[in-house]
């Protein structure tokens, strides 16, 4: 396999923690190619996450030659020949070449293997199986280099039986899509992804929220979900995602904010996001934060004026408050930039009065304190956040 193409100008290519590894991976002779995202995003111009190497030295080989040349080498997918190799306080996973002996959709057995030929079969994408060496010469088994650069997401040779291997790469086709692609998506991939979507039944709820909201994620997501209703795909992951207007209307403001998209994709109907959150299994921030974008009517209109929004501002919280006037925008088209930006740059002021001050001017503990500054505060919301703390505790006699 020939080089057909170069990386250059690449940190991560050079950084000291990539040349350890490669150079303890071909200590004895060794071939060792940086594989896949890293590779792709660098010949795009992107950012690059996570580097991962692809070597045709066994597993335990790969641990004995970092651990040889003083680097950790944990076995965090050994079975699988994936070793994480620890350099400079970074990590980078370390695959052995293998091809898949058995699949059922979800899981592998795979063989390894010293030909790169076969390790590049057996992925997902054409331009997923890109590799290069330490000197940034790139090799192209697939043709993954013209897909890139004509922003075409392909499957490596038979699209049913790349999804048969990984019903996840349903997914993964419609996600690098919204990242990478460009005009209409790849027909024959298209077809096989709409009639294998039943596999995706087998996936766990974990793999599909992750893929759903790196999509949801993506600047431009509007094709690839439109392409994906229409192939009856979305409607097996998230039948609840209907509301393509609005989620349009969205994008176009900006935020590349996966909840709030998600809200807009689904109607905000209370329970709706309710039951997705948990099905979804988010984090206990994100449940909270996105049930809190629920609303059946426009909770921030677009006609507010500045001392109300300040209020709500103050009570919501402003991200909750932003989220809602970007949601009310989306949903009815009003346009509400300047109360979206009286959120991100107005700082609500700290309430100045404290339950000590309320006991320290005669009212015992209790409820009464309680009561006595819900009060206060609400008052002093009401009136601009302009009375003092001396002011507001002056009234409290009246409020007996």
């Amino acid at each position: 396999m020939n080089p057909t193409g170069t990386v250059i100008d690449q940190p991560w290519l050079t950084a000291d923690g990539a040349a350890e590894v490669m150079r303890a991976l071909r200590a004895e002779g060794g071939t060792a190619r940086f594989v896949g995202g890293c590779v792709r995003d660098a010949l795009l111009g992107r950012a690059v996450r996570d580097i991962d190497v692809a070597t045709d030295c066994p597993p335990q080989t790969v641990i004995r030659l970092l651990q040889a040349a003083g680097l950790k080498a944990v076995p965090t997918g050994i079975d699988h020949g994936t070793v994480t190799a620890i350099a400079c306080g970074h990590p980078y996973e370390v695959t052995t070449l293998r091809l898949d002996v058995e699949t059922d959709g979800r899981r592998a057995v795979v063989a390894f293997t010293d030909s790169w030929l076969e390790d590049a079969r057996r992925r997902d994408f054409t331009f997923n199986a890109l590799y290069a060496d330490p000197d940034g010469a790139v090799y192209d088994p697939t043709d993954g280099l013209a897909d890139l650069k004509a922003g075409r997401v392909r499957f490596i040779g038979d699209p049913y039986r790349r999804i048969e291997e990984d019903a996840l790469r349903i997914l993964r086709f419609f996600r690098f899509h919204a990242w990478f692609g460009r005009g209409t998506l790849d027909a024959a991939g298209l077809e096989a992804c709409g009639a294998r979507r039943e596999d995706l039944d087998r996936l766990s709820v974990e793999r599909v929220r992750a893929e759903m909201l790196r999509l949801l994620e993506a600047p431009s997501p509007m094709a690839a979900l439109r392409a994906m209703a229409g192939a009856g795909v979305l409607a097996r992951v998230l039948p609840e995602g209907t509301a393509m207007a609005c989620l349009e209307r969205l994008v176009a403001l900006g935020p590349e904010d996966p909840l709030l998209r998600l809200a807009a994709l689904t109607c905000r109907r209370h329970d709706v996001l309710s039951g997705l959150a948990l099905r979804w299994k988010l984090s206990l921030r994100d449940r909270t934060r996105l049930r809190a974008m629920a609303s059946g009517e426009a909770a921030v209109p677009a006609d507010l004026l500045e001392t109300d929004a300040r209020s709500q501002i103050y009570w919501l919280g402003a991200e909750r408050f932003r989220d809602l006037a970007l949601l009310d925008w989306a949903c009815d088209g009003h346009d509400r930039s300047r109360l979206v930006a009286l959120a991100e740059r107005w700082q609500a002021p700290s309430f100045p009065v404290k339950g000590a001050d309320i006991v320290g001017s005669g009212i015992p503990q209790g409820q009464r304190v309680g009561a006595a500054l819900r009060a206060l505060e609400r008052q002093w919301v009401e009136e601009g956040f302009e009375p003092s703390r001396a002011e507001l505790l002056a009234r409290l006699d009246s409020l007996e």
